[in-house]
């Protein structure tokens, strides 16, 4: 299993003092000091949990030029009409479909491209820390915002930290190009990706249901252009 490289302080940090209450235990009459080890193992296990990268069929096979993928796995929380507020500007015709995926605990945190394209624009604006199921989330929270663009589609999307996450890992930025599902950034701990997608796409998912990203099938253009 390949392990994001954000991941490896947060898992050799606990070993160290999981490392010396075990030494401490090898004498007699110190069970206590083997058995506080423990919360330390199990932290950095938990960790090798949370920055695991595995492999999707995107890796292998490109994805068709009329797909739109998921771009994390989680819980698609909207699906449609975009949230109040929240969608970029300037707005296609027509104006924009919003799809948001909330990420939990256990999720891969692994952020993936859900199109392909030059990176247009990149932003970051740094907010609050709410937790990222919650509608506010949207227009509160510190994000990362980059803008995909192959000839005449665009796709928007957004990278949203929430209670637990405090920090964004943004791999890309502006001239970069993009395959489809191709890797790109992470969150740490609990988080939310919004993405933005032109009226003239077709969802092909529903709010509550669970997907998995450079997967999942999230939207359809029109045609395979």
């Amino acid at each position: 299993m390949r392990i994001d490289r954000a991941g490896w302080p947060f898992i050799t940090g606990p070993l160290a003092p999981a490392a010396l209450l075990a030494a401490a235990g090898a004498g007699a009459g110190r069970r206590w000091a083997r058995i506080a080890a423990w919360p330390f193992l199990a932290l950095s296990a938990y960790m090798v949990l949370f920055f695991r990268d595995p492999e999707r069929a995107c890796d292998r096979v490109e994805p068709p030029a009329d797909v739109v993928v998921s771009p994390a796995d989680g819980m698609v929380m909207v699906a449609g009409e975009p949230q109040e507020g929240v969608a970029p500007e300037p707005a296609p015709e027509g104006g924009w479909q919003q799809v948001s995926v909330f990420l939990s605990v256990v999720d891969v945190h692994v952020n993936r491209s859900p199109y392909r394209g030059e990176v247009a624009e990149s932003s970051y604006r740094p907010g609050s820390f709410l937790a990222a199921y919650r509608a506010e989330s949207a227009h509160r929270n510190e994000r990362s915002e980059l803008w995909l663009r192959d000839g005449e589609r665009t796709v928007v999307f957004r990278q949203l930290v929430g209670v637990l996450a405090r920090r964004i890992v943004t791999r890309t930025g502006v001239g970069r190009r993009l395959a489809t599902g191709e890797r790109f950034g992470l969150m740490k701990f609990g988080s939310r990706m919004d993405v933005f997608l032109p009226a003239e796409c077709t969802l092909t998912v529903r709010k509550g249901q669970r997907v998995r990203g450079g997967e999942t099938v999230i939207a359809r253009w029109p045609d395979a252009g």
